[in-house]
């Protein structure tokens, strides 16, 4: 069964898929040494290929370009670009993918794109670091492979399609490529992760999501801070090298705020009865991308559940050291993590 994951993307939220600040909080525990794995990626990129179809020949392009993308291809026809089902038989398809190919402003995109990224030898050694990390304290997990694209800036940083991760290089542009700044649906606080030291961080995060969904909207607040919190401590281990902004998607700044605010953070959620609702609106406003947090003072981020999450999985994991990070991950019991860890910040 396909796949389609919006991970992290680069938006940090419920919207379709999965973003510079290079100072943080080191990983607490020492990184256990994975030279001895063997990992290799090779990026192919189907964003390159898929510009070489001849616009007048589009039909018999895409049936060669299917022979080397048999799965990516019908999941960015699709999902991605939304032109319907690849099997599609009509001329519906070759039309819509000539439209794309002749489009100026699709063909601006990824001659920049090229010019930003004419080689990703940088890319595959990052991921195959998060990978050898992966097969670590995963033994049973399978490298996928690796395929970058371009979506016309549909906010798809990051996918999963089986055994593929998609890397959509146009959602990582730079916060000043200017392109950006013309797009209401993307404000300078999204913008800003719109860079390429996200890309790894946003991989690693579709994949964990593949393997291992998150909480469903109806869960209480609590299950969803624990669940939060269980992603961003995976990332943290499979990621060592990465700051905690990145993995956070916070500015130093506002990493700091929280470090020196967790007991009042804590403490709202408690006074304002919050861990037990089920209201996903109201949910939104802790676990949803935004410029702060509704509610608390200047100076918070958005999404400061994933904080809070954080920091009540890690505690889980200092009270529990003989729990493995597959054991964390797989355990569907949030209640019980939350229950265990015994989570009170102080100051």
């Amino acid at each position: 069964m396909q796949r389609y994951i919006n991970k992290t993307s680069c938006l940090y939220g419920p919207a379709l898929l999965l973003l510079v600040v290079f100072s943080a909080c080191s990983s607490r525990k020492k990184a256990p040494d994975v030279s001895h794995i063997p990992v290799t990626v090779s990026i192919a990129r189907f964003d390159e290929d898929l510009v070489k179809i001849d616009t007048n020949q589009v039909a018999p392009g895409l049936q060669q370009l299917y022979s080397r993308y048999p799965l990516f291809l019908p999941a960015y026809v699709q999902h991605i670009m939304e032109f319907g089902a690849f099997a599609d038989s009509s001329r519906h398809i070759p039309q819509q993918m000539r439209l794309l190919l002749t489009n100026k402003d699709f063909r601006y995109l990824q001659q920049a794109v090229q010019t930003k990224f004419p080689d990703l030898h940088w890319l595959e050694q990052d991921l195959a670091q998060g990978f050898r990390y992966m097969k670590y304290y995963f033994p049973q997990f399978k490298v996928p492979k690796v395929v970058t694209f371009i979506s016309a800036i549909g906010n798809y940083g990051a996918v999963t399609v089986d055994t593929l991760l998609g890397v959509g290089l146009d959602m990582y542009m730079g916060s000043d490529f200017p392109i950006y700044a013309n797009l209401p649906d993307y404000p300078v606080y999204m913008v800003r992760r719109f860079s390429k030291e996200y890309i790894t961080t946003n991989s690693m995060q579709a994949i964990a999501q593949n393997m291992f969904p998150q909480a469903g909207a109806n869960a209480k607040l609590v299950e969803q801070l624990v669940a939060a919190g269980k992603q961003q401590y995976f990332l943290e281990q499979v990621l060592p090298e990465t700051p905690d902004t990145i993995r956070m998607g916070y500015t130093k700044q506002q990493l700091d705020w929280c470090n020196d605010n967790e007991q009042m953070i804590w403490q709202y959620f408690i006074q304002n009865e919050l861990l037990y609702k089920t209201d996903w609106q109201e949910a939104m406003h802790f676990m949803g991308d935004g410029p702060a947090t509704q509610g608390m003072p200047e100076g918070s981020p958005g999404r400061i559940g994933y904080f809070v999450g954080r920091q009540i999985v890690r505690k889980y994991m200092e009270r529990h050291p003989e729990v493995t990070l597959q054991q964390l991950m797989e355990n569907k019991d949030l209640m019980g993590v939350f229950s265990e860890s015994k989570y009170r910040p102080k100051r």
